[in-house]
């Protein structure tokens, strides 16, 4: 039985329109992107001690011998280069729809995700990072709401910090990239804005120049039972975040995930990975049931329990159904 006391705002039919068309377009981009990442780097032919070699030039200047001219490499070579060139331009012909679709969506309105939220997750997949962490907290219902086509009220969605959660037990991959990348997680952060900075006292936040925190958190060790805090650092870059432990961080990796596509309100696009809505309903009463909880967010919590619960009956039911 729907409850009176809570309601949701649809988006419009040319809203809704907008943002199926959005999804479709984005999810072509990042297909084709994954492909130019495979084909980041060049080919070429060097002479050498008499011979002719072909030669892989990675993004970073590495370079590495593929042997000596045969028609194998030769076909190598013709291949790797037409396909460099289909892929590059469908990305950026995809690009510029991109580009006008995030003009449609800004005159529409069709989304309001935090454009600096919006930008931080496509700088993560950029540097092929975004597998590693999860948008839990208050954050998370952006995706919700996009997938029901609908706006949940604003006073369950204010807030001024996004929760990333990081998977440390990919911990080794993750510093592999970011070594082969030569960058840390507040790079990351800077190359969005370059006012982030990581909190003088609570180093797993960063904060930029306009009060906007994203804050890394993590799960507890295995064993329940051990309460030291076991310090991880992101990188081992001076001055990169320290994630720091949260109650429910083992049960928000251990649920279901949820993707969506979410949009900022310029427009903008990013893929959100977050948990299942479901789930983050029940792990939110739970939640609000800690002692330690902060007594004056327990009641939000709650509220948002309840309004994700609603909006999976009201418009979701297939996600209900797959729970």
């Amino acid at each position: 039985m729907k409850n009176p006391d809570i309601y949701f705002h649809e988006l419009t039919e040319p809203q809704k329109r907008q943002l199926i068309d959005a999804e479709m377009l984005f999810a072509n981009l990042e297909q084709a992107e994954t492909e130019a990442i495979r084909h980041r780097g060049s080919m070429f032919w060097r002479d050498q001690d008499g011979g002719r070699y072909l030669i892989a030039l990675s993004p970073h200047s590495r370079q590495r011998s593929l042997g000596p001219a045969s028609p194998e490499n030769e076909l190598k070579y013709e291949r790797f280069t037409k396909r460099k060139e289909e892929v590059e331009a469908r990305v950026k012909s995809l690009r510029a729809k991109a580009d006008e679709c995030r003009r449609m969506n800004k005159a529409l309105r069709v989304g309001r995700t935090p454009d600096i939220l919006i930008d931080v997750l496509n700088a993560m997949m950029r540097y092929g990072v975004s597998q590693h962490f999860l948008v839990v907290g208050t954050h998370a219902l952006f995706a919700y709401e996009t997938a029901a086509g609908v706006r949940f009220p604003n006073d369950v969605m204010a807030t001024q910090d996004a929760d990333l959660l990081f998977d440390t037990a990919n911990r080794a991959e993750f510093m592999e990239v970011m070594k082969d990348r030569q960058m840390s997680f507040m790079g990351i952060l800077k190359k969005v804005d370059k006012t982030f900075e990581r909190d003088e006292l609570d180093n797993h936040t960063a904060r930029n120049a306009s009060g906007y925190e994203i804050d890394l958190i993590r799960r507890f060790p295995p064993d329940p039972e051990d309460t030291s805090e076991h310090p991880v650092q992101l990188t081992e870059e001076e001055g990169d975040l320290w994630p720091v432990r949260a109650s429910m961080g083992q049960k928000l990796l251990s649920v279901p995930r949820f993707d969506q596509v979410v949009v900022g309100i310029n427009g903008g696009m990013a893929r959100m990975r977050t948990v299942h809505p479901l789930h983050f309903a029940r792990i939110k009463r739970q939640l609000a049931k800690e002692p330690a909880r902060d007594p004056r967010k327990k009641a939000k919590d709650v509220a948002q329990a309840d309004m994700t619960q609603a909006l999976v009956e009201e418009f979701l039911p297939q996600l209900a159904q797959a729970d």
